[in-house]
């Protein structure tokens, strides 16, 4: 066999090693993203409290109607305090109120609701409602991928970023994507952090259940693979080098 024969299949092999590219789970929907306004995105958040949220109630110098009060000795946090979790109906039962539905309110809506109550045995109630089980996911090209609690209203993409580690070597800050919700009715936003001029209209407000995909830039694979192929084009050099001396 010539040594240049012997080459192109080596190569071709060489070639077959590194073709394999990173699977990146959501880019395959890159064509049905969401081209909306940021800035309308953002201004109309607001969580709405639903089923299975975990939600504390904290009134003001009233520990025995609080679940979870952030003023008294209970602690509100999900692992070690105390909170209610919200049923199918979206409904919660407190103390000395009995069952009431919150679902379907905002933060705020709730507040208010509970107040009007508790102001009829209460002066001046001061309630305030927390959902302490809202999370988002973070995967891809972050030091530490997970889930994360939104422990704010208000939580931006490049935040959730920070709280994972920050952007790996190999992330792709052009082809950011977030996913919310499911189904038919699920939104992609494709989002771009590679110029500081237009990060802040790409840097999206997130809500409970938010998925963040930081996508992998091409060239890992190879790059991860090359200590690993330079032995082998050593040997192929070395091979190529022989055959050619001993067919002279």
């Amino acid at each position: 066999m010539r040594p240049l024969s012997i080459v192109c299949i080596a190569l071709g092999l060489l070639l077959l090693m590194t073709s394999c590219a990173t699977q990146n789970l959501f880019l395959k929907d890159a064509d049905k993203s969401v081209d909306t306004s940021m800035e309308v995105i953002n201004a109309r958040y607001g969580h709405v409290i639903k089923m299975d949220d975990k939600i504390t109630v904290s009134i003001w110098n009233h520990d025995d109607l609080s679940v979870g009060s952030l003023f008294g000795i209970y602690n509100s946090n999900e692992v070690y305090g105390k909170w209610v979790l919200v049923n199918k109906d979206g409904e919660v039962s407190l103390p000395k109120i009995g069952i009431i539905k919150l679902g379907g309110l905002t933060k705020k809506q709730a507040e208010d609701t509970l107040t009007t109550i508790y102001a009829k045995t209460i002066l001046n109630p001061v309630v305030v409602v927390k959902v302490i089980n809202r999370e988002v996911t973070v995967l891809g090209e972050v030091k530490n991928p997970g889930n994360y609690v939104l422990d704010k209203e208000n939580n931006t993409v490049l935040e959730l970023v920070g709280r994972a580690g920050g952007f790996d070597f190999y992330a792709n800050k052009k082809l950011i994507q977030v996913v919310r919700g499911y189904g038919p009715g699920a939104k992609t936003f494709m989002l771009d952090f590679t110029s500081l001029e237009n990060y802040k209209q790409n840097n999206l407000n997130l809500q409970s259940g938010d998925i963040i995909s930081i996508p992998t830039r091409q060239g890992k694979f190879l790059d991860k693979k090359a200590p690993g192929l330079i032995p082998f084009a050593s040997l192929l050099t070395g091979i190529v080098v022989l055959l050619k001396f001993l067919s002279q």
